[in-house]
């Protein structure tokens, strides 16, 4: 069990939820405090500062870091973790207390979005220790990329830039920026090679999942499971308008997998060329990234955080 007493840094991201993150944090601040926590806290004050953030906290050889925000604030930290050197990654330990748009991350694990039971998890909470994925853009500056929960190429990276003329309608966000989407996103051609076989053609999407869900609850990838060394990876071929239509409820059910036009896998690494001059969107824990080929592989078991439950209550046998 870890204990509130050691020193604590609490990031907080003041736009998150619409600005809920700012207004609630006299309370977080109070209830921290209350549960006995020792803690220094700073507000984002630009786009991925939080990962900047991180790493002074780091280098003030403090280990223990408190989330305060949505799903972008911790893949933000996450990248902070992941992109310094002086100590292992997994050796930092994150808690959450979730304020955001679609907070999909914590679904996968339960985490409440309670002020007071986050708070009250990550004092006696249960450390895990979850897979990661690294993105290398290939044949371009673009730095590496970081992701904790899911991505995507395509269809859902070009859903991710329509959501932020939707925040204020929080987890429907997604919904109303995947129907804003449908009439106007082009399916891509690309090749994705495999040892035994590869996939070339056109596509509507790649999804690559750690975590269950994404897109404000959407599930694009079939069975993930943090914990087991693999991605968990659906790719969507050639869809047409009736398609996306007809098969719209099964991205939010878990039943991707029975969609004819979707093939599913596991692998723990994934490269994608694209075979056109106009790239689609890819998008990190609903962050836009860039575009242009990349390669994807696994780092396992190597981010640790505060949650409820053990790793093998939720997927291990």
């Amino acid at each position: 069990m870890e204990t509130p007493s050691k020193t604590w840094f609490v990031i907080v991201n003041p736009a998150s939820g619409s600005g809920s993150s700012k207004k609630k944090w006299p309370k977080i601040k109070y209830l921290l405090e209350k549960h006995g926590f020792n803690f220094h806290f700073a507000f984002t004050q630009y786009s991925k500062h939080e990962s900047v953030l991180v790493q002074e906290a780091i280098k003030s050889n403090i280990k223990h870091i408190i989330s305060v925000g949505g799903d972008g604030t911790l893949h933000q930290i996450v990248n902070g973790i992941f992109a310094q050197n002086l100590i292992p990654a997994s050796n930092i330990k994150v808690g959450v207390i979730p304020i955001g748009t679609g907070n999909d991350w914590v679904k996968t694990y339960g985490i409440p979005k309670h002020i007071e039971s986050a708070i009250k998890l990550i004092k006696v909470g249960h450390i895990a220790h979850q897979d990661i994925g690294k993105i290398t853009f290939l044949n371009s500056k673009n730095p590496e990329v970081y992701f904790n929960n899911s991505a995507g190429i395509g269809f859902d990276g070009y859903v991710v830039s329509k959501v932020e003329a939707y925040k204020r309608l929080g987890a429907f966000a997604y919904l109303y920026g995947a129907l804003a989407s449908i009439f106007s996103f082009r399916n891509f051609n690309c090749k994705i090679p495999f040892e035994n076989d590869s996939h070339l053609g056109e596509t509507f999407m790649i999804s690559v999942g750690i975590c269950r869900f994404s897109g404000g609850g959407m599930q694009l990838t079939s069975s993930p499971n943090p914990f087991d060394g693999n991605f968990d990876i659906s790719i969507a071929k050639d869809f047409n308008l009736w398609d996306i239509l007809k098969n719209l409820p099964k991205l939010f059910n878990g039943k991707i997998d029975n969609i004819k036009k979707v093939n599913t896998l596991k692998n723990n690494k994934l490269n994608v060329v694209f075979q056109q001059d106009s790239l689609p969107l890819i998008q990190a824990d609903g962050e836009l990234i860039g575009t242009g080929n990349i390669e994807i592989i696994m780092i396992p078991k190597a981010f640790s955080f505060f949650t409820l439950k053990k790793p093998k209550d939720f997927f291990e046998s």
